[in-house]
């Protein structure tokens, strides 16, 4: 069984996130889009005859504009800022990108034990001699409601005790505890059983030590069973089993009723299911007890037991009925509350279990993943799957009813019940419904704490694991941890999930905004030929500089109020479409262009150059021999005046930018909201701001600096145009 999880886990691709196909995707596109352009006005420069050298100068220019070369850094920083919180919330994130992940999450295959429930078994009730017996688990004192010298309980007792792998931690201080308050080395099933049989008859070690395990067989989730056998004092070997009550009832031959062995009639199986469903319905773990006495002429003393061949050397039927223990796992209180949010968010919780159908179902009604007023349909192998979309319906289906299930049938399951109970289910089969959400167009998150959840948390789209209960092999698997093994976590990183796309998108169409503003001086310059308004430095300087941190500082944007009121966001929307594209250069870039231009324009008739002289001046304007060009007025102007009139501009221009963008990164802070219902709460983008126009003015006044970049400090005057 371990091959055959390892072998499913090491075939499987979990293949890219989301987030990492919308930015290879947007890189592709903006990249596509800056050569383009670039390419384009190349061949132009070239036509309109410039030299090589400035045709490339412009190409490199053209590109340069066009790439948010800081949106790497702001990912990188939003990604890890996120995952920060959350480890902060309790959710640790192996994988950066699989934060976002779950923020575009649209379905959650849930396990139930340890997830949605405490993972704290308390024995609660036994079927004994065919009659239901109910145990104190308030105080968790079993003895005071329960004779431990009923008939059978001394048989069922022992399987109890010895038909475990689970111990007492062997700590001085952990021996002076009350029983229930001890620490146990097992998994919570057995440590429910083993603290029950304690509390009862206090000789759990003596009777180990009397009766020492020769042979075990570990449960399994193919098997669903664990065996051993145990030699007493004489000699003779006793088979002990527990296991799902389906699967072991099947291997009996005869039951055991008030101490005498009694064949199993129809009576018998009758009663034997409806024990069953009651203990189940009660969202109760149930397992079946049983046991053999081997003959001792064919299992002597130092019989060499072995289960090295496909079958056992001793049998493993005809066995013993003894009784049925069932355990309450109560759903833990935050986990409704996170379903409910779950459900108004658009995402559906699926529960995908090894437990019982009946036990499975009662479980999630109680917290809210069945809806209470829906028909329910517990499908069994003649169940038929319908064609056609079922409102108000429910269904639960067995492990054992999809065995021979294609695709299609799975996909049509899907298409019909919204909401589903998956139960005794293997590993192999979590897998295949994960691959059926995936097929159905839907995001997937699957959480789960054993090894044989780890084929399905690989394959899915985040994996989900457990940090308490949880196996080695599944944190391995999976992309984050969830440090408290609490379903109500998931829902926070939901939330930080949504934030971040969110939040990208903001700081993507901030940043690409100045592209426009930043390309046109360049198209101007080359097509209308007027003095070039914007240097290549000083786009550097925009998209590295001041651009930098308010685009970083819009990952620190708190989460809009009806963010979890939305639906998952659609597959096909893209971090970067054609809403956002037209936003930031029809719109906010345009105008930002034309704040630029109006700058420019203002400083240039100012000194005397109206618009209509700089129109193809170009060439005269850059010739470095000619010292006597005329404006409008008429007055001449050296090449030397003319560059400083020109670097001037620059700066002004380069100063619009930056001014113009303290209002971009305002609209920025908001999707859905307006700027009065979400505020200027986020104090590191109100620093960005200052931080923003600070360094612009240390820029253009710093002594030597402007030089640099092309730029020649401005007249406080010019502040205001922009």
């Amino acid at each position: 069984v371990m091959g055959s999880i390892a072998g499913l886990v090491a075939g499987l691709d979990s293949g890219q996130t989301p987030i990492n196909k919308e930015i290879q995707s947007f890189v592709r596109l903006i990249s596509a889009i800056a050569i383009f352009i670039g390419v384009v006005f190349f061949i132009i420069a070239m036509v309109m005859g410039y030299t090589w050298i400035e045709a490339v100068i412009f190409f490199i220019g053209i590109i340069v504009a066009n790439v948010p070369e800081g949106l790497l850094i702001t990912v990188t920083v939003t990604l890890t800022l996120t995952a920060k919180r959350m480890a902060s919330k309790n959710c640790l994130v192996k994988n950066l990108e699989g934060v976002e992940t779950l923020g575009s999450t649209s379905v959650i295959c849930s396990d139930k034990t340890g997830t949605l429930t405490q993972n704290k078994m308390t024995v609660a009730n036994m079927w004994l001699n065919m009659k239901m017996i109910s145990l104190e688990t308030g105080k968790m004192n079993y003895g005071e409601n329960f004779d431990p010298r009923t008939p059978g309980w001394e048989e069922l007792g022992n399987i109890a005790c010895l038909c475990s792998n689970s111990d007492f931690v062997d700590v001085k201080e952990n021996w002076q505890k009350p029983v229930n308050d001890r620490a146990v080395d097992g998994d919570a099933t057995e440590a429910g059983i083993l603290k029950c049989y304690e509390c009862l008859m206090g000789d759990t070690s003596k009777k180990r030590k009397t009766n020492p395990k020769v042979i075990d067989i570990p449960f399994n989730s193919r098997n669903k069973y664990q065996a051993s056998v145990h030699q007493d004092d004489e000699g003779k070997h006793l088979l002990v089993m527990k296991g799902a009550p389906e699967i072991v009832f099947a291997k009996c031959e005869t039951i055991l009723v008030d101490g005498e062995d009694v064949m199993i009639d129809e009576t018998t199986r009758k009663g034997f299911r409806e024990a069953c469903e009651k203990l189940a319905g009660m969202g109760q773990r149930v397992l079946a007890f049983v046991d053999l006495h081997l003959d001792s002429s064919k299992f002597p003393p130092g019989y060499d037991f072995s289960t090295d061949d496909e079958e056992p050397n001793f049998p493993l039927d005809k066995l013993r009925f003894v009784g049925l223990l069932s355990m309450i796992d109560p759903p833990k209180a935050s986990v409704p509350d996170a379903v409910a949010k779950c459900r108004s968010a658009g995402i559906k919780v699926i529960m995908v279990t090894g437990d019982h159908p009946i036990t499975a179902q009662a479980i999630a009604k109680e917290v809210g993943i069945i809806s209470s007023k829906n028909v329910l349909i517990i499908f069994d192998s003649l169940t038929p799957i319908p064609n056609s979309p079922q409102p108000g319906v429910s269904a639960c289906v067995p492990g054992y009813v999809m065995t021979d299930w294609e695709e299609a049938d799975l996909d049509k399951l899907i298409r019909s019940f919204t909401e589903i109970v998956f139960a005794r289910t293997s590993p192999q089969q979590k897998l295949f419904i994960v691959e059926g959400y995936q097929r159905a167009g839907n995001v997937v998150a699957v959480t789960g704490d054993g090894v044989n959840d780890s084929p399905a948390l690989k394959k899915a789209d985040i994996g989900v694991a457990m940090g308490i209960a949880g196996s080695e092999v599944s944190k391995e698997a999976a992309d984050m941890i969830l440090l408290d093994d609490n379903f109500a976590t998931i829902v926070t990183g939901v939330e930080e999930g949504r934030l971040i796309f969110d939040n990208l998108k903001k700081s993507i169409v901030y940043t690409l905004t100045s592209n426009i503003p930043e390309i046109l001086p360049f198209l101007t310059w080359v097509v209308l030929g007027i003095p070039l308004p914007l240097s290549t430095v000083a786009i550097l300087l925009i998209d590295l500089g001041t651009d930098m941190l308010p685009a970083i500082s819009l990952a620190y944007e708190n989460a809009e109020l009806d963010i979890m009121e939305r639906a998952p966001r659609d597959t096909h929307d893209r971090l970067v479409n054609h809403r956002l594209i037209f936003l930031a250069y029809g719109i906010v870039g345009i105008t930002q262009a034309a704040a630029g231009f109006f700058v420019y324009a203002v400083i240039m008739a100012s000194y005397g150059w109206m618009p209509n002289r700089l129109l193809f001046i170009k060439a005269e304007w850059e010739d470095e021999y000619n010292n006597n060009l005329e404006d409008s007025w008429g007055q001449e102007w050296s090449y030397g005046q003319r560059m400083m009139l020109q670097q001037t501009c620059n700066g002004a221009y380069f100063l619009a930018i930056v001014q113009v963008q303290w209002a971009d990164v305002i609209i920025s802070k908001t999707r859905m909201l307006s700027i009065f219902q979400q505020g200027m709460k986020n104090n590191v983008l109100n620093f960005a701001i200052i931080f923003e126009t600070v360094l612009a003015a240390a820029v253009i006044y710093t002594p030597y600096v402007p030089q640099f970049i092309g730029i020649y400090p401005l007249a406080p005057e010019w502040w205001i145009p922009a």
